[in-house]
């Protein structure tokens, strides 16, 4: 794994997905040994997509499974579509399949949606109930040790989708919102959680995924909802990504291209003096 720093954003990059969910179960491993013996418990926010499914599998093996003391850890999901549990397109239910029916976890400790089916606004509020009485916390935002996102080829993360509602969110953690684009209602926690998480990772996979990659880490603008995530002080936001994804981040701009398939020049070296430091100590760079 390469390991880069571009604009103060730690970016790991992978040669393949394989390798890929090989680093972040090891990553996950390490952050849940280090929260439970400073805290006693791991709170994780989960999110649907390929890559965090993957990873779930993993975790879920013998190699990793062990690892943890799944008594301590608390998960709970970072967005969910607005169909019944059992649904093919849920998340709780991808999650459920790939690693909560193969783990011994508390049944309490798994925090769930209701009702997102029937009536999500009602839904949403619930579940922001229920995190609060999980962590305790009636006033204050709650503080996830690990946040998991994932990125859409349009920039949005969790169901924080462009034009929506949500994005605007000051006060709530969890909420109803309506996607544009797709004409459909989901349900997501918000800015003001994503933003107060110990660790917020975004796992990219993919060539599909390059141009979109790119033009985040080089707009001008914050025009994609990624772009909004900005932990406080003493929170880490860090990128893992495979190649192929990571891809356009040190490709030379073609004749015609759009600004999403280069980075900027100042970006690019920045870039290459990280590769060329990691080189120094022994480590290939992938990108």
């Amino acid at each position: 794994m390469t390991v880069l720093d571009i604009k103060q954003t730690r970016v790991n990059v992978s040669e393949n997905p394989a390798e890929l969910v090989h680093d972040l179960a090891n990553r996950f491993c390490e952050l849940a040994k280090d929260a439970i013996a400073a805290r006693n418990n791991f709170a994780v926010s989960l999110s649907g997509g390929k890559t965090p499914k993957a990873l779930y599998e993993a975790l879920a093996t013998p190699e990793y499974r062990g690892r943890i003391d799944w008594s301590k850890v608390l998960l709970f999901l970072g967005d969910e579509r607005c169909v019944a549990h059992d649904s093919p397109d849920s998340n709780y239910n991808m999650i459920k399949q790939t690693l909560l029916s193969k783990l011994e976890i508390p049944e309490t400790h798994v925090v769930a949606t209701e009702g997102q089916d029937k009536d999500p606004e009602a839904a949403a509020k619930h579940y922001e109930e229920r995190i609060r009485r999980a962590f305790g916390s009636h006033n204050d935002v709650p503080r996830f040790d690990l946040i998991l996102l994932g990125l859409g080829p349009d920039g949005h993360t969790a169901s924080l989708f462009p034009d929506s509602a949500a994005l605007s969110e000051k006060q709530r953690l969890f909420v109803a919102n309506f996607a544009p684009d797709l004409k459909v209602w989901r349900m997501t926690i918000t800015f003001p959680v994503i933003n107060h998480g110990k660790n917020v990772y975004f796992l990219v996979e993919g060539e599909s995924k390059a141009a979109i990659v790119a033009d985040i880490f080089t707009s001008q603008s914050k025009k994609y909802p990624a772009q909004f995530v900005q932990p406080e002080e003493d929170g880490k936001v860090e990128w893992w990504m495979d190649r192929a994804a990571a891809s356009r981040l040190t490709k030379d701009k073609e004749p015609g291209e759009t600004a999403a398939g280069a980075v900027e020049p100042e970006v690019k070296r920045e870039i290459a003096n990280q590769a060329f430091k990691i080189n120094l100590v022994g480590v290939r760079p992938q990108v």
